[in-house]
Protein backbone atom coordinates (compact mmCIF):
# COMPACT_ATOMS: atom_id res chain seq x y z
CA UNK A 1 0.00 0.00 0.00
CA UNK A 2 1.76 3.46 -1.26
CA UNK A 3 2.37 5.59 1.77
CA UNK A 4 0.59 2.95 4.23
CA UNK A 5 3.12 3.37 7.00
CA UNK A 6 0.85 6.62 7.88
CA UNK A 7 -2.15 6.38 9.96
CA UNK A 8 -4.26 8.83 7.44
CA UNK A 9 -3.32 6.45 4.95
CA UNK A 10 -4.81 3.69 7.29
CA UNK A 11 -7.95 5.03 8.26
CA UNK A 12 -8.37 5.85 4.54
CA UNK A 13 -8.64 1.68 4.16
CA UNK A 14 -10.42 1.11 6.48
CA UNK A 15 -13.50 3.93 5.70
CA UNK A 16 -13.07 2.34 3.01
CA UNK A 17 -13.98 -1.18 3.28
CA UNK A 18 -16.99 0.82 5.59
CA UNK A 19 -18.15 2.73 2.97
CA UNK A 20 -17.49 0.15 0.10
CA UNK A 21 -19.72 -2.56 2.32
CA UNK A 22 -17.28 -5.16 2.69
CA UNK A 23 -17.78 -3.93 6.40
CA UNK A 24 -21.79 -3.56 6.89
CA UNK A 25 -22.87 -2.16 10.24
CA UNK A 26 -22.89 -4.59 12.82
CA UNK A 27 -19.82 -6.06 11.57
CA UNK A 28 -17.10 -7.16 13.19
CA UNK A 29 -13.62 -6.16 11.60
CA UNK A 30 -10.66 -7.59 11.80
CA UNK A 31 -8.32 -8.12 14.78
CA UNK A 32 -5.33 -5.23 15.35
CA UNK A 33 -2.38 -8.10 14.04
CA UNK A 34 -4.33 -9.05 11.26
CA UNK A 35 -5.40 -5.47 9.86
CA UNK A 36 -1.53 -4.98 10.65
CA UNK A 37 0.11 -7.73 8.28
CA UNK A 38 -2.86 -7.33 5.88
CA UNK A 39 -2.43 -3.98 5.58
CA UNK A 40 1.83 -3.87 5.41
CA UNK A 41 2.04 -1.16 8.27
CA UNK A 42 2.63 -1.35 12.07
CA UNK A 43 -0.03 -2.49 15.06
CA UNK A 44 -0.14 1.18 16.41
CA UNK A 45 -0.94 2.91 13.38
CA UNK A 46 -3.68 0.34 12.87
CA UNK A 47 -4.53 0.90 16.79
CA UNK A 48 -4.46 4.95 16.26
CA UNK A 49 -6.81 5.04 13.38
CA UNK A 50 -9.25 2.53 14.86
CA UNK A 51 -9.43 5.30 17.63
CA UNK A 52 -10.06 7.86 15.10
CA UNK A 53 -12.78 6.09 13.67
CA UNK A 54 -14.23 5.29 16.95
CA UNK A 55 -13.86 8.85 18.03
CA UNK A 56 -16.37 9.95 15.44
CA UNK A 57 -18.72 6.72 15.78
CA UNK A 58 -17.66 4.76 12.29
CA UNK A 59 -16.26 2.15 14.74
CA UNK A 60 -17.00 1.05 18.18
CA UNK A 61 -14.85 -1.24 20.82
CA UNK A 62 -16.25 -4.23 22.86
CA UNK A 63 -13.87 -4.68 25.66
CA UNK A 64 -13.40 -8.37 25.38
CA UNK A 65 -15.38 -9.33 22.16
CA UNK A 66 -14.04 -6.50 19.30
CA UNK A 67 -14.41 -4.45 17.20
CA UNK A 68 -17.70 -3.94 15.20
CA UNK A 69 -19.06 -1.13 12.53
CA UNK A 70 -21.60 1.17 13.95
CA UNK A 71 -22.04 3.50 11.71
CA UNK A 72 -21.17 3.77 7.33
CA UNK A 73 -21.12 7.46 7.35
CA UNK A 74 -17.70 9.40 5.98
CA UNK A 75 -15.94 11.06 8.80
CA UNK A 76 -12.73 12.21 6.88
CA UNK A 77 -13.72 15.84 5.90
CA UNK A 78 -13.96 16.30 9.92
CA UNK A 79 -10.90 15.09 10.05
CA UNK A 80 -9.49 16.79 7.38
CA UNK A 81 -10.87 20.13 8.87
CA UNK A 82 -9.53 18.71 12.25
CA UNK A 83 -5.92 18.20 10.94
CA UNK A 84 -5.86 21.61 9.08
CA UNK A 85 -6.68 23.74 12.49
CA UNK A 86 -4.47 25.94 13.59
CA UNK A 87 -2.29 25.37 16.45
CA UNK A 88 -3.45 27.91 18.25
CA UNK A 89 -7.11 26.66 17.74
CA UNK A 90 -5.48 23.15 18.96
CA UNK A 91 -4.11 24.35 22.15
CA UNK A 92 -7.20 26.43 23.31
CA UNK A 93 -9.14 23.06 23.15
CA UNK A 94 -5.84 21.20 25.04
CA UNK A 95 -6.14 23.78 27.84
CA UNK A 96 -10.19 22.66 28.67
CA UNK A 97 -8.66 18.77 28.30
CA UNK A 98 -5.89 19.26 30.64
CA UNK A 99 -7.20 21.13 33.15
CA UNK A 100 -10.25 19.12 33.85
CA UNK A 101 -7.72 16.09 33.62
CA UNK A 102 -5.93 17.00 36.22
CA UNK A 103 -8.52 18.36 38.49
CA UNK A 104 -9.92 14.66 37.85
CA UNK A 105 -7.01 13.07 38.59
CA UNK A 106 -6.33 14.94 41.75
CA UNK A 107 -9.51 12.74 42.89
CA UNK A 108 -9.13 9.50 41.66
CA UNK A 109 -5.11 8.63 41.15
CA UNK A 110 -3.90 5.59 42.46
CA UNK A 111 -0.22 5.24 43.81
CA UNK A 112 0.11 3.09 40.73
CA UNK A 113 -0.65 6.14 38.52
CA UNK A 114 1.94 8.58 40.79
CA UNK A 115 4.47 6.13 39.96
CA UNK A 116 3.52 5.93 36.01
CA UNK A 117 3.18 9.89 36.23
CA UNK A 118 6.67 10.18 38.08
CA UNK A 119 8.64 7.83 35.17
CA UNK A 120 6.62 9.88 32.26
CA UNK A 121 7.86 13.38 33.65
CA UNK A 122 11.46 12.06 34.01
CA UNK A 123 11.52 10.71 30.17
CA UNK A 124 9.99 14.58 29.30
CA UNK A 125 12.11 16.36 31.50
CA UNK A 126 15.37 13.77 29.75
CA UNK A 127 14.26 14.34 25.97
CA UNK A 128 16.34 16.55 23.88
CA UNK A 129 15.28 16.15 20.12
CA UNK A 130 12.02 17.44 19.56
CA UNK A 131 10.30 14.23 18.06
CA UNK A 132 11.42 12.41 21.36
CA UNK A 133 10.48 15.81 23.07
CA UNK A 134 6.69 16.01 21.53
CA UNK A 135 6.34 12.14 22.05
CA UNK A 136 7.26 12.00 25.86
CA UNK A 137 5.16 15.11 26.42
CA UNK A 138 1.91 13.61 24.62
CA UNK A 139 3.12 10.86 26.84
CA UNK A 140 2.87 12.43 29.89
CA UNK A 141 -0.42 14.47 29.20
CA UNK A 142 -2.02 11.34 28.04
CA UNK A 143 -1.37 10.05 31.67
CA UNK A 144 -2.60 12.51 33.88
CA UNK A 145 -6.16 11.75 31.64
CA UNK A 146 -5.44 8.53 31.98
CA UNK A 147 -5.66 8.94 36.09
CA UNK A 148 -8.51 11.02 35.81
CA UNK A 149 -10.70 7.60 35.38
CA UNK A 150 -12.76 9.49 32.91
CA UNK A 151 -13.39 7.23 30.16
CA UNK A 152 -14.92 9.84 27.69
CA UNK A 153 -11.68 12.23 28.31
CA UNK A 154 -9.05 9.58 28.12
CA UNK A 155 -10.66 8.70 24.54
CA UNK A 156 -10.73 12.38 23.22
CA UNK A 157 -7.09 12.91 24.95
CA UNK A 158 -5.81 9.31 22.87
CA UNK A 159 -7.54 10.91 19.67
CA UNK A 160 -5.93 14.07 19.60
CA UNK A 161 -2.52 12.59 21.12
CA UNK A 162 -0.93 12.44 17.62
CA UNK A 163 -1.76 16.39 16.98
CA UNK A 164 -0.03 16.74 20.42
CA UNK A 165 2.92 15.16 19.76
CA UNK A 166 3.45 17.33 16.70
CA UNK A 167 2.59 20.56 18.30
CA UNK A 168 4.73 20.10 20.88
CA UNK A 169 7.63 18.86 18.46
CA UNK A 170 7.21 21.94 16.66
CA UNK A 171 6.86 24.56 19.60
CA UNK A 172 10.44 22.45 20.63
CA UNK A 173 12.03 23.82 16.97
CA UNK A 174 10.41 27.35 17.28
CA UNK A 175 12.41 29.60 19.49
CA UNK A 176 9.30 32.59 19.31
CA UNK A 177 6.88 30.45 20.89
CA UNK A 178 7.70 28.81 24.77
CA UNK A 179 6.80 25.47 26.33
CA UNK A 180 6.23 25.02 30.17
CA UNK A 181 9.65 23.64 31.48
CA UNK A 182 9.84 20.63 34.13
CA UNK A 183 8.89 23.18 37.22
CA UNK A 184 5.64 23.59 35.92
CA UNK A 185 5.03 20.24 34.53
CA UNK A 186 6.12 19.27 38.24
CA UNK A 187 3.73 21.50 39.89
CA UNK A 188 1.08 19.53 38.01
CA UNK A 189 2.43 16.07 39.12
CA UNK A 190 2.72 17.71 42.84
CA UNK A 191 -0.78 18.75 42.92
CA UNK A 192 -1.74 15.38 41.40
CA UNK A 193 -0.22 14.03 44.34
CA UNK A 194 -1.42 15.98 47.43
CA UNK A 195 -5.47 15.16 46.15
CA UNK A 196 -5.83 18.90 45.86
CA UNK A 197 -7.74 19.39 42.37
CA UNK A 198 -8.35 23.25 42.56
CA UNK A 199 -4.35 23.38 42.67
CA UNK A 200 -4.24 20.71 40.10
CA UNK A 201 -6.48 22.41 37.22
CA UNK A 202 -4.26 25.79 38.06
CA UNK A 203 -1.48 24.06 37.23
CA UNK A 204 -2.47 22.61 33.95
CA UNK A 205 -3.87 25.87 33.15
CA UNK A 206 -0.43 27.42 34.14
CA UNK A 207 1.84 24.30 31.81
CA UNK A 208 -0.49 25.64 28.45
CA UNK A 209 -1.37 29.16 28.51
CA UNK A 210 1.65 31.02 27.90
CA UNK A 211 2.50 29.04 24.87
CA UNK A 212 -1.51 29.96 24.31
CA UNK A 213 -0.63 33.77 24.29
CA UNK A 214 2.47 33.38 22.19
CA UNK A 215 0.44 31.88 19.47
CA UNK A 216 -2.77 34.34 19.85
CA UNK A 217 0.05 37.14 19.56
CA UNK A 218 1.44 35.91 16.30
CA UNK A 219 -1.96 35.27 15.14
CA UNK A 220 -3.55 38.65 16.32
CA UNK A 221 -6.31 37.21 17.68
CA UNK A 222 -8.21 36.39 14.42
CA UNK A 223 -9.90 33.03 14.34
CA UNK A 224 -7.64 30.43 13.13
Amino acid sequence: MPGGSTVDAVLDQLQAQVSGGSWTVGTRIPAETELAARLGVSRPCVREAIRALTHVGVLEVRRGDGTYVRSAADPRPLLNRMARASARDFFEVQLGYDVQAARLAARRRTDADLARLAGLLRARDEAVEPDEFGAADAAFHLGVAEASGNPVLIEAMRFSIGRLRESMRDVRLDRDVPEAGPAAHRAVLDAVAARDPAAAAAAAAAVVEPTLAVLESLTGGAPG
